[in-house]
């Protein structure tokens, strides 16, 4: 099929430009434009005849109905994510998340694509109120990045339920992974222990999570697209398990044999009513949908991750002694 991915410079995106390519698809990237050229997580993609990467911005309407043309199936992964960010910013997430969605799936409709997939967050349940968490959570905008996804999903179910559009609402619990934002706690770890710091700094350490291993989160994606019992449905991703961030850790410290000493750095808190306590995915719907179950167990995905961090070509292009929001 001629697949279009947005966010493909991305962390997710970039391995999920990866994965449809080793499945023998003909793949369209979007990068957001800037003016150095730049792809991002692109760059380290060796150059393929089925890739063709287009530079642009999913908030121009116009440009997304060019971009949307001729395409089988949309992943629509293009999106501000940075937590910290929002809080600071919160109308470029309005106008990345929100409209820049509704462009895509009005795009999608326009074009007669056999299917899109909306990229989610499990942070748009915020602290769980019951666990494991389905699909039927309540949805609670703890931060303006979570209430501009809520947005985002309302909008993108809107066209399936008014229009039609063949889409299914992918909700992914926290993928982690080589490439992965410098901000997300994983990185934020492993990137200060590789350097050797006497001491990391990190925020609060007890709030859980359901870490899903990149390439399982694809995978999951990919299983979907496939799926058309998965159209007009909103389906969780990730291993139903959950992990302090205290013990992420410690098991990181286990499997780079360095002892670790942490602190926790105030700026690097959320607002107290921000805060989510508890993420813990219930992915029987994914299975139901598509017999898929993530493969990669925490400690695997993390020994992949050291992995790739103790190249130094990598480690260098993360800023460990800086905390960028």
């Amino acid at each position: 099929m001629k697949v279009l991915i947005t966010g493909a410079d991305g962390f997710i995106g970039s391995h999920l430009t990866e994965l449809m390519l080793s499945e023998g698809h003909e793949v369209t990237a979007l990068s957001y434009y800037n003016s150095f050229n730049f792809w991002g997580w692109l760059e380290d993609i060796p150059h393929h005849p089925r890739l063709k990467v287009v530079s642009g911005d999913i908030r121009d309407p116009h440009f997304c109905k060019d971009l949307v043309k001729g395409q089988d199936l949309v992943f629509h992964l293009a999106a501000l994510i940075a937590i910290p960010y929002s809080y600071h910013s919160p109308a470029s997430y309005i106008d990345t998340n929100v409209a820049g969605t509704m462009n895509m799936c009005k795009a999608a409709l326009e074009n007669n694509c056999r299917r899109i997939l909306v990229t989610s967050t499990s942070e748009v349940y915020g602290t769980a109120k019951y666990v494991p968490i389905d699909e039927k959570h309540p949805l609670q905008p703890q931060s303006p990045y979570s209430a501009s996804k809520i947005g985002a999903d309302a909008i993108a179910m809107s066209f399936h339920h008014s229009f039609g559009l063949p889409l299914t609402l992918v909700r992914p619990f926290n993928t982690y992974g080589p490439r992965q934002s410098a901000r997300a706690i994983i990185p934020t770890i492993i990137s200060q222990v590789l350097n050797n710091y006497e001491e990391i700094s990190v925020g609060d350490i007890t709030p859980t999570r359901d870490f899903t291993f990149v390439e399982d989160t694809c995978r999951g994606f990919l299983a979907l697209a496939e799926c058309e019992g998965a159209a007009g449905k909103v389906v969780n991703i990730g291993t139903n398990t959950e992990v302090s961030v205290a013990d992420l850790i410690d098991m990181i410290s286990k499997l780079t044999g360095k002892k670790v000493k942490y602190k926790q750095d105030e700026s690097r808190l959320r607002p107290k009513g921000s805060e989510v306590y508890r993420l813990w995915c219930d992915n029987s719907l994914l299975k139901e949908l598509t017999s898929f179950s993530p493969a990669v167990t925490l400690e695997q995905g993390l020994l992949k991750t050291i992995t790739w961090f103790s190249l130094k070509e990598n480690l260098a292009k993360y800023k460990a002694h800086l905390y960028n929001v």
